[in-house]
């Protein structure tokens, strides 16, 4: 398999797969799902739950940055079958601050303006005020970005009046969270949402929701139907979203109470990858894991020998963890007054070659995002590549070493005094996750251990796992379950 081919394939893979951002995303904090064709909402001003429906054509969420601030549109014009209609157009804008020494930015918005008209059984809700204030926090970070927010809202209608009538005037008013994670392979975001409705005439009742949008990319192995295929299988990555909503709402004067769940998934997506064909793995156990990142273009060798019982080295090892979780930079391009740009490293320099200058780009992004440090100046890229070193390098492209406990704590292993200091959190979180663990025989963890290639691709794809199963069980499931 080519270099450049198997580049090729992975930079094909991560545009021909990419699910919109907003797909990822709850459209508002009012329950409603969606997917590419239709948007679906349920509607309890009158007490009782009505349901909305409308095709992509009727239902549109925009949002566009520019100078420090990020402008949402929602706009729907949907008619049941009972010939309800729900009418709405809320603009949304958010004021955008980075922190760049952290990593962070928050966004803080407020509604610009909002046009809402509901008709049940004749009766016309017309949105009078609307007051929205929401707050969200971002942590960009290598393998993912991390966000929570919270929002409180108020809004009023009042019922549209006839000659002889006196307007009805119901207020409502909602809080509401929401927690996710997004990366190259998937992201989840989870919404939970309280709403109180104060109606003239029905008195104070309440609507519960619970709102998980989730996407996630799944590589999965295909056999070869045909007996004498030149290839035993290959691998398919697999692109899946869903949305799943439930209401819980409890209406006192009607002795009305329920549940209603919705749920839609957006089209699947597959995409085939390249096939390895290496000659030395036949019969190994790491074969299916390092078969699953040449594929996925995490490594590019030529040859057809793998060497897995060889020792990883600290920069492929980089590079490859950079690439499973598609993180990269722009190079500036060699001038004749700068020919050669400063290297990151006195050991690590800028290569020429397109190749090579290609891995640099993936080393260096991580690098920047405070992945990788050396010492001294000095990266030591040829170096074996030992446990706690594969360790820290796993953990801070999470940024999960800030969840170790305080200093001074010690690990359940053996040899818990031979772990470095700079290596204990890293240690510590990557058995909490489960991507790295000890020898269970002794309960040693053996620090300074050199990894072969067959143990790095092995623990490489367990990260996969951890950002494509583990992050969406936590930030779904778990949230839902609790809550």
């Amino acid at each position: 398999m080519k270099a450049s081919a198997t580049l090729a394939a992975a930079l094909a893979l991560a545009a021909s797969l990419h699910i919109n951002e907003a797909d990822a995303k709850a459209p508002d904090v009012y329950g409603g799902i969606m997917n590419e064709y239709e948007y679906e909402e349920v509607v309890f001003l009158t007490g009782q739950p009505v349901t909305f429906k409308g095709d992509s054509k009727v239902a549109k969420f925009t949002e566009s940055e520019k100078s420090g601030k990020r402008t949402e549109t929602h706009s729907l014009k949907m008619v049941n079958p009972d010939g309800d209609e729900l009418t709405r157009t809320y603009t949304y804008e958010y004021d955008v601050k980075t922190q760049p020494a952290v990593g962070q930015y928050t966004e803080n918005g407020n509604v610009r303006s909002f046009k809402e008209e509901i008709v049940i059984d004749d009766i016309t809700y017309i949105l009078k005020d609307y007051q929205y204030s929401n707050s969200i926090w971002y942590d960009k970070l290598a393998a993912n970005t991390y966000f929570s927010g919270n929002a409180t809202i108020r809004k009023i209608y009042e019922t549209e009046a006839g000659k002889d009538e006196k307007p009805k005037r119901i207020e409502v008013y909602v809080t509401s969270e929401n927690s996710g994670y997004e990366n190259f392979w998937g992201a989840t975001e989870t919404k939970l949402t309280d709403a109180i409705y104060m109606h003239e005439d029905l008195g104070t009742y309440s609507v519960k929701n619970r709102v998980s949008n989730s996407k996630t990319k799944t590589l999965t192995y295909e056999e070869s139907t045909p007996s004498l295929a030149n290839v035993p299988g290959g691998y398919l990555v697999v692109t899946n979203a869903d949305v799943i909503s439930e209401y819980e709402y409890a209406i006192p004067t009607l002795k009305s109470e329920g549940k209603i769940q919705l749920d839609t998934e957006y089209s699947t997506r597959n995409e085939r990858l390249a096939v390895p064909k290496f000659r030395d793995l036949a019969t190994h156990w790491a074969k299916p894991d390092i078969e699953k990142l040449y594929s996925l273009g995490v490594y590019d060798d030529d040859s057809n020998f793998f060497s897995p019982g060889t020792p990883m080295q600290r920069y492929d090892f980089s590079v490859a963890v950079a690439k499973a979780i598609d993180s990269r930079v722009e190079l500036e391009k060699p001038t004749k007054k700068n020919p050669t740009p400063k290297a990151l490293f006195d050991d690590v320099s800028v290569p020429k070659s397109t190749k090579e200058r290609n891995d640099y780009s993936y080393f260096a992004s991580i690098v920047e995002k405070g992945v990788l440090r050396g010492e001294n100046g000095l990266f030591k890229p040829k170096d074996s590549l030992t446990r706690q070193q594969a360790a820290v390098i796993i953990v801070r492209a999470l940024g999960m070493e800030h969840n170790a406990p305080d200093p001074g704590y010690q690990t359940s292993y053996a040899d818990d005094a031979r772990i470095a200091d700079y290596a204990r959190d890293g240690v510590y979180i990557a058995q909490e996750l489960g991507i790295m663990m000890g020898d269970p025989a002794t309960n040693m963890f053996n620090p300074y251990k050199p990894l072969t290639r067959a143990q790095a691709s092995a623990i490489i794809t367990r990260f996969l796992q951890y950002l494509e199963e583990d992050l969406q069980q936590n930030y779904r499931d778990d949230i839902l379950l609790f809550n």
